[in-house]
């Protein structure tokens, strides 16, 4: 595949052309080998301020978990070689504090759930299957080896690998870590993302729009899909429709921030300057520019160096779609996020998702319950998304999913 994966109009400012499309696998794997976006150096930081971070170093376990043998019922420490003779009520373990002592032939402990197991117990006898009268317990039916109890080392052994670097610290994680000890954990700093809105209709969301005129709302949605996948951002003031202020803007983001997302401008029309403005900045340039999806087919992913610079559509919903399907292996790469599961809920259609054949479409979607259901797809709808539960990806073959057909609904970024 060519290092530039590039678009022309079949018909000058009005379309693309079809042939030269990529479709969004093919692309994200031709960006990601083409400039390689790595994280650019790792911190320290508290056990409390972890959450949410990326793991930079493998947390391996330094002894056993558990580190003895611990009851997981309240009940009787016993030997289960002693079969359901009567056991002479020895003691009681405490939590917090090791055993009394050993336990002999034909003796019980009391014990509690968490407790450590004295030398020589090898299971535990749940009180309601104990019958105790005159210091001694009497097993209802026959104990076995090993029952009732978490043997040392079941959660973890000395060396094992637990959690791998790149992965993100969520409340299991962070559980994990409290035990190995780690108060201090190292994570990946985070990507600074610089985001530009381009365009002469915009006007800031406190002023009242003219004719002709939008808020810019844009730079919001992204942004929060950034906060969402880790990032800080930096907002810069907007472009409008000229390559030269178009390219001091991003030259502005290069300066301040590791990466920058532009909305605008990325189309073909004659006032759609954003890769002309990239290719100014130097090499590598534009990699890919046009996709085979719905929404989003105008998406620019470039680069200044090691930097990257994506230019999202100008539509609101196509910019938020595409930041999630697309953009987001970027990002990911910069955060050092290696792996991950996309938020998804399974569904059945509830009328038929209609995509394109050869095509990539993310479709919108409701959720009544276990029914997924379409929504109308307007890439110029500012509420469209915030009246869906997340999209559905059709395609490219088939092109369709029929009612009643199973469905997964994809959640997007930072969706509540």
């Amino acid at each position: 595949m060519s290092k530039r994966v590039m678009m022309r109009a079949l018909v000058p400012g009005t379309t693309f052309e079809i042939e030269r499309l990529h479709a969004p696998g093919d692309a994200i794997a031709a960006y990601l080998a083409a400039v390689g976006p790595a994280p650019r150096g790792t911190e320290l930081v508290p056990l409390a301020d972890a959450f949410g971070r990326v793991l930079a170093d493998a947390a391996v376990a330094d002894a056993a978990y558990p580190a003895d043998d611990r009851s997981t019922m309240d009940g009787f420490a016993v030997r289960s070689g002693d079969g359901t003779a009567a056991r002479r009520i020895v003691g009681t373990i405490r939590m917090g504090v090791p055993p009394p002592g050993p336990l002999g032939s034909r003796e019980a402990m009391r014990i509690p759930t968490g407790g450590v197991l004295p030398p020589g117990a090898d299971a535990v006898l749940p009180v309601e299957d104990a019958a105790e009268r005159d210091g001694e317990v009497v097993a209802a039916a026959l104990p076995e080896a090993g029952a009732y109890l978490t043997p040392r080392g079941e959660d973890m052994l000395a060396g094992d690998r637990v959690l791998e670097a790149g992965r993100r610290i969520g409340a299991a994680e962070l559980s994990v870590l409290a035990t190995l000890g780690r108060v201090q954990v190292e994570v990946y700093l985070r990507p600074r993302i610089a985001v530009v809105s381009t365009g002469d209709e915009l006007v800031d969301p406190s002023a009242a729009p003219g004719t002709g005129q939008v808020r810019d709302s844009n730079r919001w949605a992204i942004a929060g899909g950034l906060l969402a996948l880790g990032c800080e951002v930096i907002h810069l003031p907007r472009a409008c429709d000229e390559v030269g202020e178009i390219r001091a803007r991003i030259a502005d983001g290069l300066r301040v921030a590791d990466a920058v997302v532009l909305t605008g401008g990325s189309s073909v029309g004659a006032r759609d300057h954003v890769p002309a403005a990239i290719d100014g900045l130097g090499p590598p340039g534009v990699i890919v520019h046009g996709l085979l999806v719905k929404p989003g087919k105008p998406t620019v992913l470039a680069a200044v160096g090691t930097q990257p610079v994506i230019g999202l559509p100008g539509n609101p919903t196509s910019a938020l779609t595409i930041l999630d399907a697309i953009a987001s292996h970027v990002i990911r790469a910069l955060t050092g996020e290696a792996r991950w599961r996309r938020s998804t809920v399974a569904a059945v259609a509830a009328e038929p998702f209609r995509g394109r054949a050869g095509w990539t479409w993310y479709v919108p979607a409701a959720l009544d319950g276990g029914a997924a259901r379409p929504l109308v797809l307007r890439s110029s709808h500012t509420s469209l998304l915030a009246r869906a539960d997340g999209y559905v990806v059709v395609g490219p073959e088939p092109a369709a999913v029929e009612r009643g057909e199973p469905v997964e609904v994809v959640r997007y970024l930072g969706a509540a």
